[in-house]
């Protein structure tokens, strides 16, 4: 083992040792069934970009109230800029997190547990370490993936999960892709890109152009095929399609239209309408769909652009029937870019909208702001971005881009700068929730 991985593993085992001693004291104190004082207490499930945005800004805009972020995982670990993590360009300590710095420089309550069920008409949150009554209830769930296009089979899916697992949700799916992209010696390595809204639209692309890179850099005699459901990349297509003719025209191979309708795991082969692949290590990327938590307690309905999202009002962020629930990040039913900045900026919204609702006031809704740098190479790092903001159709209840603004130029050094933006963007993001 290394010794920067031996650093970090040990920091991160001395963070969870806190953050779970912590979280046992805060257990107590809130295994309420009803708030201990007047101040509105308003509860946030999930820890995620969007959570942490929400607890982190509710307390300043509301500052009367009373603010608890809970979360299933103790250390915060950041999917954006992973794929660079992934091919050994940025330490494991850049991506985690301590959630008790955030609570403690923002002043708010973090609960280390597991929400397993909401009374939402006693309106109590029920955790693996008692039950939260809450005056506002935030629902920033995140994603799940959804594997039944491929198979019904649990076997199936469970082999799926553990031994290709997609890394999009953080934790040891990223581990686990990691040492694949490590240890691969040479042939298939087979990727996928979902149809659908899900989470972060180009960074399977990213993704794709940086494990092709580390195979060049490293001469490793092997191929990246990307089986693409959609028939053409989904965002920054020129950037990518360049990038991905001009560096890797030996190393990608990009299928577009390559709907998956049968993979057989132990021929290392999968079957589309016209085509057969074979692979000889992969990490396949489902489609998504909301937390089955929005499901259980009967907050979710297949949206116009996935499965089992938040059922709510768009403009509002409220649960359909219930004023005092907001559905927020990647839960939420809207077409917006399932990316860290976005939910960032939303969550300052919604923080917004709960500040307003505690004041006894209304504000108008603000479009998030999706700001999304992509490396198209790491050795050395060149990227290509987009900026802008939505727009929403009353109409069909559903939202697009209405300011893009894109730099898809990743050769030169315009190229250059955009990969060392990508650092800068994140330290910033991170100060922002973390403090």
């Amino acid at each position: 083992m290394d010794g920067s991985r031996r650093t970090a593993l040990k920091t991160a085992a001395a963070a969870i040792a806190a953050v779970a001693t912590d979280a046992a004291v805060s257990a107590s104190e809130l295994s309420v069934t009803h708030p201990k004082s007047t101040r509105p207490r308003v509860v946030i499930v999930g820890g995620g970009w969007s959570g942490l945005s929400i607890a982190k800004y509710t307390r300043i805009f509301a500052p009367s109230s009373e603010v608890i972020l809970i979360e299933q995982r103790d250390l915060f670990i950041s999917c954006p800029v992973s794929n660079l993590w992934l091919v050994d360009k940025v330490e494991t300590d850049f991506l985690m997190h301590d959630y008790l710095r955030g609570a403690r420089n923002y002043d708010y309550t973090f609960l280390h547990a597991t929400v397993y069920d909401v009374d939402k008409q006693r309106q109590i949150v029920f955790t693996t370490h008692g039950e939260v009554a809450y005056d506002y209830l935030v629902l920033a769930t995140g994603i799940e993936y959804d594997y039944s296009r491929w198979t019904r089979d649990p076997a199936v899916e469970t082999a799926l999960r553990t031994r290709y697992p997609a890394a999009f949700r953080p934790g040891s799916e990223h581990w686990t892709l990691k040492e694949k992209i490590r240890q691969f010696k040479g042939g298939i390595f087979l990727m996928t890109v979902p149809s659908g809204n899900y989470r972060c639209l180009p960074a399977p692309y990213e993704r794709a152009a940086l494990v092709a890179d580390y195979f060049k850099h490293n001469a490793i005699k092997g191929k990246v095929l990307l089986l693409d459901e959609n028939n053409d990349i989904t965002i920054k297509e020129h950037g990518f399609h360049t990038a991905y003719r001009a560096l890797y025209r030996d190393y990608l191979q990009w299928e577009p239209n390559a709907v998956i309708e049968r993979i057989d795991l132990e021929a290392k082969k999968v079957h589309t309408e016209f085509d057969t692949y074979a692979f000889d290590d992969a990490s396949f990327y489902p489609h998504v769909r909301g937390a089955a938590l929005l499901e259980k307690i009967g907050l979710a309905k297949d949206s116009y652009y996935n499965r089992l999202e938040g059922d709510m009002d768009a403009i509002t962020y409220t649960a359909k029937g219930y004023p005092t629930i907001f559905i927020a990040g990647d839960a939420r039913k809207m077409g917006f870019s399932k990316s860290g900045n976005t939910a960032l900026s939303e969550g300052q919204h919604v923080a917004k909208l709960i500040a307003a609702r505690i004041q006894g006031r209304s504000i108008s809704w603000e479009s998030p702001v999706t700001l999304c740098i992509s490396a198209v190479s790491a050795y050395p790092e060149r990227g290509i971005f987009i900026h802008s903001e939505y727009a929403y159709d009353p109409k069909t209840d559903t939202f697009r881009f209405a300011t893009p603004v894109t730099d898809e130029v990743w050769q030169g050094e315009e190229g250059l700068q955009n990969g060392q933006n990508v650092y800068r963007w994140a330290r910033s993001c991170y100060a922002d929730l973390f403090g």
